[in-house]
């Protein structure tokens, strides 16, 4: 059995839906642990030691944020910029997390569409989400592609209960060994490799 660790971060829970839904993809799974960022740390002052040893615990780091202007909500600078320290996660002695595996599981309003070069947004969301993926390079960690919600604000609850599916289907599939990394790191985005997977 292989270990997620969750770092869910959404200062405005109560008014998205979808990430709520999601959550509940993680019910009853013993190999997950949510560690929600904003309800352990209102006041933003983060455990370091706590932090660090959730990631020594577990074997895939997921961020699951919304995606706000085109990054993650500040809770999760603020957590990278003091827990990710030199020596421990990255530099020449900072092994801590080698071998481990980080990947973005994002929600957005904007429709896949406009995240193309000739797009609203110019840039595509594996281009936005660069610094993550090197953040997890510098660590020694494998970054897999994100796992993306497009489209959130006109999303039906049909819709939604899909992604719940899938999403249950990757934990699961990760965590009981069915899903191994090398098996995504060719898609653009995880849910790619998701689709014709089968849902438990």
């Amino acid at each position: 059995m292989r270990t997620i660790l969750i770092l869910f971060a959404h200062p405005a829970l109560e008014k998205s839906q979808v990430n709520r839904a999601l959550l509940r993809a993680t019910e009853g799974l013993p190999f997950v642990t949510v560690n929600d960022l904003y309800e352990v740390y209102p006041d933003f002052e983060i455990d370091v030691d706590r932090e660090q040893a959730l990631l020594l615990a577990h074997d895939y780091v997921l961020m699951q944020h919304p995606f706000y202007w085109y990054s993650a909500p500040p809770i999760i600078k603020q957590w990278e910029d003091l827990v990710l320290e030199h020596g421990w996660a990255y530099g020449r002695t900072g092994k801590a997390l080698a071998g481990k595996n980080m990947m973005n599981v994002i929600t957005t309003g904007g429709q896949q569409t406009a995240y193309q070069p000739t797009g609203f947004n110019r840039f595509s969301i594996r281009e936005f989400l660069r610094p993550f993926e090197q953040t997890a390079v510098l660590c020694n960690m494998t970054y897999l592609p994100p796992f993306v919600v497009h489209g959130t604000h006109r999303i039906t609850p049909e819709q939604t209960d899909s992604y719940v599916e899938y999403y249950r289907a990757l934990l699961t599939g990760l965590g009981e060994g069915r899903i191994q990394p090398d098996q995504l790191t060719a898609f653009t985005y995880t849910n790619e490799y998701l689709i014709p997977f089968p849902i438990v």
